[in-house]
């Protein structure tokens, strides 16, 4: 069944700080989406809110799944985990203090992943092999780009159908970033997800995305698909360093 994530006039705030200001964008099944804007901008707080996290003071986050809505900003994180969309946070979040292998097998903690356990981990480490490698190393001991892998794969040992990922090439050297975003549209393809990437590299983004939304302050100034997005006066000047 069609998958439809719909985010409508959705506002947000901490405390008094208004961090987004009536988003609305919308996901339909088997696209990647990218969410492109600098730090500060709101990115990572509609992934919160998308997540139940963050709950919006105003709008509407639902997602079509299985002929059924789901009202996500009115449900738990752990509820909208369980229908099948999973978050790869900023910052990896990952626990340093277990193995590789530990930080996969807590990604597949939902009821409907324990199943797919054994093939989820086989393709985990079949599109990341430097995991199986280290499976027995403490994920706080590797590098950087390898814990961003570790963190992509563990979110997919939950068997989601719906994968955000929050800033995946923060800290990460361009090679890395490169390689990061082609096995992302791998894993796309492979498990038939429907993507939202909050990301600030504009080029790697558009190498992937169906379509583009640009947030400034919270608010969407822009939205397109890539080649409208690279024709745009804006864009080039705030993503490609080109004169308007």
């Amino acid at each position: 069944m069609a998958i439809n994530l719909n985010i409508e006039s959705v506002h947000a705030a901490y405390g008094a700080v208004k961090a987004l200001q009536g988003v609305s964008l919308n996901i339909h099944e088997g696209q990647t989406v990218a969410l492109l804007g600098t730090n500060g901008n709101g990115k990572s707080t509609l992934m919160k809110c998308i997540m139940g996290m963050v709950k919006p003071t105003q709008g509407r986050i639902t997602l079509e799944m299985d002929g059924q809505t789901h009202e996500l900003s009115a449900m738990s994180t752990q509820d909208i985990v369980n229908l099948g969309v999973a978050l790869v946070p900023e910052g990896r979040r990952l626990f340093p203090k277990l193995t590789v292998e530990e930080n996969l097998l807590l990604g597949a903690f939902r009821a409907s992943a324990r199943e797919h356990i054994a093939r989820n981990l086989e393709f985990a480490y079949e599109a990341f092999p430097v995991l199986k490698e280290r499976r027995r190393q403490l994920a706080g001991s590797m590098s950087g780009g390898q814990q961003q892998m570790l963190a992509i794969a563990r979110a997919v040992m939950s068997n989601p159908r719906v994968l955000l990922v929050d800033e995946p090439s923060v800290g990460l050297s361009p090679l890395l970033v490169s390689q990061t975003i082609t096995q992302l549209q791998s894993l796309k393809d492979s498990y038939k997800l429907t993507v939202l990437m909050a990301e600030q590299n504009f080029n790697q983004a558009m190498r992937i995305a169906d379509m583009g939304y640009i947030i400034v302050h919270g608010e969407i100034v822009f939205q397109g698909d890539v080649d409208t997005l690279k024709g745009n006066d804006m864009v080039k000047s705030f993503y490609l360093g080109m004169a308007a």
